[in-house]
């Protein structure tokens, strides 16, 4: 009897327990987060479950570094604690070889040549680092990132994928705060994300075989054999043709998922995908996503743009994937070409500001991106103009227009736009937040409360929309659907500064004539 994946089968890639995203795959960042980020709160909640419990509570404390877990869950957490020591050794090694390579810079370079400096660089970075000055004779070094990759600080062993069944949204914790404790209705696969295996057990969402032969093929990598074949149903999934119709179609499927479609091509922005289950309000799923994508580009960095989640599900299904080019060498600005093309994406195009990527009827112009990274140094970040079939889309997810000039002179090279997608969550995370693990000298409070992410405000997304002469601009990117609680654990309200220059933006946009509106799980426009 062949079967079918379940449509409602969630999938968790996990990381030593905890749910993989982008800075959990490049050594350095994984690094940091282990040790600064994931044995600090396990500690503490082993310490004190009681005031995690309490913080959790407690809305001014939404986002922090409480874990989710009741008071039962102690000594799993603190067997967690073991295995990280154990199993994670070597990372715990590299993050205190890079925080004592940042001491030994900072009281040793004064300005002369680093040359004299190579032997104090301690002993676990030796042929991995690049010591250097800016312009400014700031001492700093250069990771070799793509070595790392091939070193045994590259722990890929820690990564797991835990299948379950999902029914509802907002059953998950918050994904950057608690970690996933196992139990007996999960069934948890021992393979690693690049193992072409998954890649057969999702293409079983649209492509039935045997069960036997999926549960061979996954062998003894599996935790629940017996759970297994609760995963799979005989019904076949609806079908969900390209668009064929005139001109583009623009889906939008929640947050900044945008799929694009016009003269027999897909173009796909930033995909974080609801599963498909009854329930409100209603949206675009992953079943509703053509059987083959074109073009898979991401904007940026942050874990709510570049999802394994939902990118390891569709890998089998993706022509390309575009990604901007980071500042190579840099730990606050890991390379998303390095970490797709390690966990099994061989289909990269990695991109500068103004680059071209031609397509049937159109193309892709990568525009540059402001803002959003607390004014670090990040260049691994791109908006989009896609243009098909004569009609053209700007998504630019979370970019700021903070210099207005920038505008005007990307479009005299790219031309106009029809639609406008723009993110304004213009009072949004402190650098602490996603960096503070990297920071070799903690931010004081003011500042760090002061150099918060966000996007536009209304007059800067109003003069980009000017500037590039939409009919229509739409805010999203904002993390209000249900079913992105666990990524953002964000809850916006009409007193919330983003969503007063949203007000805002919509009612200067309506005096200028322009179409607008605030996007929220749903919507489809056709331009013909």
């Amino acid at each position: 009897m062949s079967v079918y994946l379940r449509p409602n089968v969630q999938v968790d890639p996990l990381f030593n327990r905890w749910f993989a995203w982008n800075l959990l795959i490049p050594p350095v960042t994984a690094a940091f987060n282990t040790r600064d980020r994931h044995l600090k709160a396990m500690t503490s909640f082993v310490n004190a479950p009681a005031m995690h419990a309490a913080a959790l509570k407690n809305p001014a404390m939404k986002g922090g570094a409480f874990i989710d877990l009741e008071a039962r869950h102690v000594p799993q957490v603190r067997e967690l604690i073991a295995q990280t020591q154990q199993h994670g050794a070597d990372l715990l090694e590299l993050a205190k070889a890079l925080t004592d390579l940042g001491r030994m810079l900072q009281e040793k370079a004064k300005g002369q040549p680093m040359e004299s400096l190579y032997p104090l660089v301690p002993e676990p970075l030796q042929g991995y680092v690049e010591l250097v000055y800016d312009m400014n004779h700031t001492p700093s070094f250069r990771v070799l990132e793509s070595l790392l990759y091939r070193s045994k600080y590259y722990a890929e062993h820690l990564q797991t994928v835990a299948l379950s069944l999902t029914t509802e949204d907002r059953t998950r914790p918050f994904m950057l705060s608690t970690p996933r404790i196992a139990n007996d209705r999960d069934v948890t696969l021992d393979l690693r994300f690049r193992d072409p295996r998954l890649d057969a057990l999702f293409r079983m969402k649209r492509e039935p075989r045997p069960f036997d032969e999926i549960a061979a093929l996954l062998g003894d990598c599996v935790s629940n054999p017996e759970g297994l074949r609760g995963l799979f149903t005989e019904t076949a999934p609806a079908a969900a043709p390209r668009y064929a119709g005139p001109g583009m179609r623009v889906r939008y499927f929640g947050h900044a998922s945008l799929l694009i479609e016009g003269g027999g091509v897909s173009v796909l922005t930033d995909p974080i995908l609801s599963y498909q289950y009854p329930a409100s309000p209603d949206r675009f799923t992953m079943a509703d996503l053509p059987e083959h994508i074109d073009y898979v580009v991401l904007s940026h960095s942050h874990h709510d743009h570049v999802h394994f989640e939902t990118l390891l599900q569709l890998r089998h299904m993706i022509g390309h994937i575009v990604v901007p080019r980071n500042a190579d060498g840099l730990p606050q600005d890991p390379s998303l070409y390095l970490a797709l093309k390690h966990t099994g994406f061989d289909n990269l195009i990695e991109v500068r500001d103004l680059d071209e990527i031609p397509l049937p009827g159109g193309r892709i112009h990568c525009l540059p991106f402001f803002g959003e990274h607390h004014d670090l140094l990040v260049q691994s970040k791109s908006g989009y103009k896609i243009d098909l079939q004569g009609r053209s889309v700007l998504a630019i997810a979370d970019s700021s227009n903070l210099d207005p000039r920038l505008a005007g002179r990307v479009r005299h090279h790219v031309g106009p736009a029809d639609l406008l997608f723009t993110g304004m969550e213009c009072e949004g995370a402190p650098a602490s937040w996603i960096y503070g693990p990297l920071f070799t000298k903690p931010l004081s409070r003011e500042i760090d409360q002061s150099r918060r992410a966000r996007g536009s405000y209304a007059h800067e997304a109003l003069s980009l929309a000017q500037a590039f002469g939409v009919s229509g601009a739409y805010t999203y990117a904002m993390g209000q659907e249900p079913w992105l609680s666990h990524i953002l654990d964000n809850e916006l309200d009409d007193t919330s500064i983003s969503m007063q220059q949203v007000g805002a933006f919509l009612a200067q946009c309506a005096d200028a004539g322009i179409d607008a509106a605030h996007l929220f799980a749903k919507r489809e426009f056709v331009l013909a």
